[in-house]
């Protein structure tokens, strides 16, 4: 089996875990593993399946291992899927425009975006995401990757994500059981047969584009997939159920907050604003709870 291996070197104060952590469904993930100084991840490259594995060493630095005829891929993009390329430079300046921002930004320095390059893995998990709590969704995310995943190369029994011609065809009930409902199956399905297209848009604005063109796929669900695929810390995800409300109370005060407060918040952080919206959630900044929280449900037993 081919075996690459690489080393790279993080900058001062890099924070291993909290960086690569919104690469995997909390909890558990089947096509990834992450604790303080490792990380494993399986993927679908464009030159075949392949597995990576990052340890951090005590002087710092991180070796990297990939396996799998993908293998030579993953390695060459190791630095961005380790959050690496990630160019912070002028974010420092704009973050001296409020007082909160930089107080964050000077106190997770050391977390940085990730960027795979990989975009229908991205596009599952944001659909599936689509207006359900997070436990409804990562439970649906599981269960469609023990269904369709295969043995990844290398150690570490991982599952390869879904390939995107095994979702396309099949029919869209076979989803209820995992606990999927007709209107994001049919999502899946149409970004499934199109996933080729999606895979080669060479950068955000035009994986946005091309999101955004299919039914029952909007500004949210694209920004949840550039932010990662492509690493882009200016993608705001608009019509979310909690953001809006996050910006307007940590940035004004304010208790609740709609899409356009919140975009005119985040203006003056322009090229950084989902960079923004993500050191509020490492700050734990939230806007006070007035109503009920949504259900849990299960759309298996419907």
């Amino acid at each position: 089996m081919k075996e690459v291996t690489r080393r790279l070197i993080p900058p001062e104060r890099f924070h291993f875990a909290r960086t690569l952590a919104p690469l995997l469904a909390p909890q558990f993930d089947p096509i990834g593993r992450l604790s303080a100084d490792t990380f494993s991840l399986a993927a679908r490259t464009p030159d075949g399946p392949a597995a990576i594995h990052l340890s951090r060493e005590k002087s710092g630095e991180i070796e990297t291992k990939s396996y799998g005829p993908g293998a030579e891929w993953l390695a060459g993009n190791a630095d961005a899927i380790s959050g690496l390329r990630d160019d912070v430079t002028g974010f420092p300046a704009l973050a001296q425009k409020h007082e909160l921002v930089r107080q964050l930004a000077r106190t997770f320095a050391g977390i940085r975006m990730p960027r795979t390059g990989m975009v229908f893995h991205r596009v599952l998990r944001a659909i599936l995401e689509q207006k359900v709590t997070g436990v409804e969704a990562f439970r649906a995310y599981r269960q469609i990757v023990k269904k369709f995943g295969e043995p990844a190369p290398g150690p570490g029994d991982l599952l390869l994500p879904p390939d995107p011609a095994a979702i396309a065809a099949t029919p869209y009930w076979a989803f209820h059981p995992l606990g999927v409902e007709q209107r994001r199956t049919q999502a899946l399905l149409r970004a499934a047969q199109v996933a080729a297209r999606l895979e080669e848009c060479a950068d955000s604005e035009t994986a946005t584009r091309r999101l955004t063109a299919l039914p029952q796929i909007g500004p949210w669900t694209a920004a949840e997939v550039v932010r990662i695929a492509y690493g882009d810390a200016d993608a705001v995800s608009v019509g979310d159920y909690h953001v809006p409300n996050t910006v307007a109370f940590g940035l004004a005060g304010e208790s609740r907050g709609t899409d356009e407060r919140m975009l005119e918040l985040l203006e003056p952080f322009k090229g950084h604003r989902g960079r923004v919206c993500d050191l509020l959630a490492h700050g734990g900044i939230r806007a006070p709870r007035f109503g009920p929280r949504m259900p849990i449900r299960s759309f298996a037993r419907f």
